[in-house]
């Protein structure tokens, strides 16, 4: 069997009884950073055999995966933080998993953009998540003018090095909307911006932007 496991977005304490239930009784754990899944294991007195997954491995290793799942062996899939294949590896291990007939489950826990969304204050009934836009000025662009007109919140992950780049291009393409901007959620400095992109785009000039920042956009009201 093949187990997604979600793990903390920042607070430990955000860990499932089930997740560290599946964690103490699979074979092997996938993680994208061994070191860092290894941090958490020994917070909760985990001891376990892991495999490196990550993006630029993840072709090689799902066929190994794969081959031990044939063989009979339980494998847990766990990404750095939330859940698996959310802007993350994950969905081609799935996909072979699934092809191969063998059982796929998962223990549900934390999911960033789930709490960006809630916590933005803007309409949660209906979202597109973007995940991180392209790096390139131009490519990134394009990618935003592709949701100008859809009506739903929109949801981006960006790093601290892009962030100011992503507001500037949301700002010039979707105009001055309302937003939010979530930065390190559940951990000791947590801060949510709420106000229009250029209010936003403001208030991060004057700082040093620092950890994984999800960027909450109002959809096109005259489209909806």
């Amino acid at each position: 069997m093949l187990y997604l496991v979600a793990t903390p977005i920042g607070h430990l304490e955000d860990i499932t009884i089930r997740a560290l239930n599946v964690l103490r009784q699979v074979d092997i754990i996938a993680s994208e950073d061994t070191r860092k899944t290894g941090r958490l294991l020994k917070h909760f007195d985990i001891n376990a055999r892991q495999i490196s997954y990550h993006e630029h491995n993840e072709r090689r290793v799902t066929t190994r995966l794969l081959s031990l799942l044939t063989e009979g062996r339980t494998v847990a899939l766990v990404s750095n933080a939330g859940t698996p294949g959310i802007a993350d590896p994950g969905y081609r291990l799935i996909q072979a998993a699934i092809q191969a007939d063998i059982q796929v489950t998962m223990a549900p826990g934390p999911c960033g953009l789930i709490m960006a969304l809630v916590v933005s204050g803007l309409p949660l009934h209906r979202f597109t998540f973007g995940g991180f836009p392209p790096r390139k000025p131009g490519a990134r662009r394009r990618f935003l003018e592709g949701d100008s007109a859809t009506p739903h919140t929109l949801i981006y992950y960006e790093s601290p090095h892009r962030i100011q780049a992503l507001i500037t291009a949301a700002l010039d393409v979707f105009g001055d909307r309302p937003a939010a901007l979530a930065n390190d959620l559940t951990k000791m400095y947590e801060q949510v911006g709420r106000a229009p992109l250029s209010v936003l785009l403001e208030q991060l000039i004057t700082k040093r932007p620092r950890g994984e920042y999800i960027l909450v956009i109002e959809g096109n009201m005259e489209v909806g």
